[in-house]
């Protein structure tokens, strides 16, 4: 795994009874990466003392400026290191949630677990985490000050081309080939949940819905990843899944830059399988062994079988990639998910040797936004979009059976 990029000294853990429930939470957060030798359970009032000394310490070291941004989630505020005001950080400070025992949502424990995990160029900075006296938690993070890819897409003022594309794309690729490679799932990627940096490079944040998939007969939920974004085998309700998920929610943000808008966009889990098939063709055991197997799979009716669309499509959607370009993406597109390509045959695919090279980062398009869409960005839940788009607010929709088998 990768090194933690907690910055704080690493609290002692101790028993669950001894502490607040925002100081246990903060403790059990940092303690995951103490070594065993801190691991034994001193007194109550000495754990607790030594808890809140470190933690006072921790949140010394920083600055809470001007409240940027408020949501039902969490509160993002500017900030600084004490010491070197020019080093700026954002601070989410999370609200508490009455319907956990702790008061914080499991969301946020996985944000902070994988991002403690993580620590990689193309993926959001934790520098630490500390509570306050209304025993709310602030996680530190990167300052990323120009909006994100979602935003720069839509923006019409803002010109770019396929060197541009493949520069944006090859920062997510690497990302999530770093997530796979320490064995976690995002489940939320999507062109608002890449952050630009003020050097140009894109950050993969809001991790509320990673979790790790190292173990490979552990069940999961397939109700994650927002719709538009999501693969055919959770939409068929597979419980069972790796990487592939990611690739195939990165490959839709390639199509998006592209084509400057949704590639598939629904409004329901039905709408979108049909989106899905319509491009890609009727997801069957021909194509796809095992697919009928799956718990909310519907075959498609006689004489309703729909076909791939064919390379002119490719060529008139996505033409600015090239031949080689449109090739990659189609391999992130594979319905099978055992055929889809992984992050790292993403990685190692011939597209990053074709012309045109890769746009330096200093060099790429320019969006508006600034800290004002950072904060629109980090105050949402894991799974959370925004209503303006005219899409859910939450990814968590179920299938309708009774409109599936219509």
């Amino acid at each position: 795994m990768a090194l933690s990029p907690l910055d704080s000294p690493k609290p002692v853990p101790v028993a669950a009874k001894t502490l607040p429930a925002k100081a246990k939470a903060l403790t059990i957060l940092n303690a995951s990466t103490s070594s065993p030798s801190t691991a034994s359970t001193p007194s109550s009032d000495g754990a607790q003392d030594l808890s809140e000394k470190l933690n006072e310490q921790v949140r010394r070291k920083y600055v809470t400026g001007s409240k940027l941004g408020e949501g039902t989630y969490a509160i993002v505020y500017s900030g600084h290191i004490r010491n070197d005001p020019t080093s700026l950080v954002a601070i989410k400070k999370l609200k508490v949630n009455k319907d956990y025992p702790d008061g914080l949502a499991p969301d946020a424990f996985r944000e902070v677990r994988a991002l403690q995990e993580l620590s990689h160029p193309n993926i959001i900075k934790l520098y630490a985490v500390f509570s306050t006296r209304d025993q709310n938690l602030n996680i530190v993070l990167e300052h990323l000050p120009r909006g994100d890819l979602e935003s720069l897409m839509q923006d019409k003022k803002v010109s770019y081309g396929p060197a541009d594309v493949k520069a944006w794309t090859n920062m997510l690729a690497k990302a999530v080939w770093f997530c796979h490679e320490n064995s976690i799932l995002h489940r939320d990627i999507k062109g608002n949940n890449l952050l630009i940096a003020a050097d140009g490079e894109v950050k993969l944040a809001d991790f509320g819905l990673a979790r790790t998939f190292s173990d490979p007969y552990r069940p999961m939920t397939y109700n994650v990843i927002t719709r538009f974004y999501r693969p055919p085998e959770l939409l068929y309700g597979a419980r069972h899944y790796g990487g592939a998920v990611d690739v195939w929610s990165m490959a839709c943000v390639v199509a998006e830059l592209i084509l400057r808008h949704f590639f598939l966009p629904s409004n329901t889990d039905i709408e979108q399988i049909d989106a899905i098939t319509d491009v890609f063709g009727s997801c069957t055991e021909d194509v796809w062994p095992g697919v009928s197997r799956l718990d909310h799979y519907i075959p498609p009716a006689k004489g309703n079988i729909k076909r791939p669309k064919p390379m002119i499509y490719w060529k008139q959607q996505f033409g600015m990639l090239g031949d080689e370009g449109i090739e990659f993406l189609k391999t992130m597109f594979v319905l099978d998910p055992r055929k889809r390509a992984t992050a790292r045959q993403v990685l190692n695919h011939p597209y990053w040797k074709s012309n045109p090279k890769p746009t330096p980062k200093e060099l790429l398009p320019r969006a508006g936004g600034g800290v004002e869409k950072m904060a629109e960005d980090l105050k949402r839940r894991g799974g959370e979009i925004e209503e303006k788009d005219g899409r859910a607010d939450k990814v968590a929709r179920k299938l309708n059976f009774a409109d599936l088998k219509r």
